[in-house]
């Protein structure tokens, strides 16, 4: 059994192309909701209540944890590959995170070549960042981006408002109003020069990503984190074939630390819109 993490609901959008392109694996979605956002929150509650819920997924039977949530990956998912883990008694499990597989689709590099390599190295376009906040501030995707291609120029660029606005299902007139405003900002960055490649850096994006198509040249290529991730995890379970091992495939849990599992499940839907009832999580 695979999990998957979020601090709230945008990882559902990560999640569906998960079941789509692996419909006889079994999965165990947990949504941190009493805790959302994480966004405000210091690195250090972050880092512990991620390494909360992947503990608790553990805990549920999965050797496998894929946090769907770009601050989390952001903060946490390096502390927990290379301090928690190999302290903890989950050895033998192992934590992704989403970042990972969107800088290797932004690169056309694999994650584990850090260093710039031909003919990445000499590659001169702009990529474009589009996300939330927290994700913007902690530089993650200029950084891992310029370990790979150095000479490429790395726009990023903070949609405010357009994930909330998302998740109250916002009229399209607001929603392209907002994808404009950061297209737009973008654009100020770069004299007007469109990006080569943008990356929707939010998990809440795919529902909108029309917009973003409607308001980018055509040349531009939109990487959109749920099918570049189903991508990187399918090339992964084919090397580690033992983290679902035995799985009798096919299951989908839906759980919440929410109080109120009816109300989460009805705002699910704005991500997914048939999607299972979530329950209580016991952790």
């Amino acid at each position: 059994m695979i999990g998957v993490f979020d601090s709230g609901l945008g990882g559902l959008t990560v999640l569906r192309a998960l079941v789509d392109r692996f419909p006889d694996k079994s999965f165990l979605y947990l949504g941190d909701h009493a805790n959302v956002p994480y966004g405000n929150r210091p690195s250090d509650e972050v880092i512990d209540l991620t390494r909360a819920s992947t503990e608790a997924l553990f805990s549920q039977g999965c050797k496998l944890v894929l946090l769907g949530c770009n601050t989390a990956t952001a903060v946490a998912a390096r502390h927990l590959q290379q301090n928690w883990l190999p302290q903890s008694k989950w050895r033998g499990h192992n934590v992704l995170g989403i970042v990972a597989p969107t800088v290797e689709a932004a690169t056309q590099t694999p994650w584990a070549v850090s260093a710039p390599q031909y003919p990445q190295k000499y590659n001169t376009d702009v990529v474009g960042v589009f996300g939330t906040t927290r994700t913007i501030a902690s530089g993650v995707y200029p950084e891992e981006i310029r370990k790979r291609c150095p000479r490429v120029t790395v726009v990023q660029q903070v949609c405010a408002g357009l994930a909330g606005a998302i998740e109250h299902e916002a009229p399209e007139a607001e929603l392209e109003r907002l994808v404009v405003e950061g297209v737009e900002g973008l654009l100020a960055q770069t004299n007007g020069l469109p990006p080569h490649r943008a990356i929707l850096g939010c998990t809440h994006f795919p529902l909108v990503e029309h917009l973003f198509r409607r308001h980018l040249p055509p040349f531009t290529r939109i990487l959109s984190q749920p099918e570049v991730v189903a991508d990187s995890l399918e090339d992964y379970l084919a090397r580690h074939a033992h983290y679902t091992a035995g799985d009798a495939g096919g299951s989908l849990t839906l759980l919440t630390t929410a109080a109120n599992p009816a109300d989460i499940s009805a705002r699910a839907r704005v991500f997914w819109p048939e999607v299972a009832p979530f329950t209580l999580s016991a952790a």
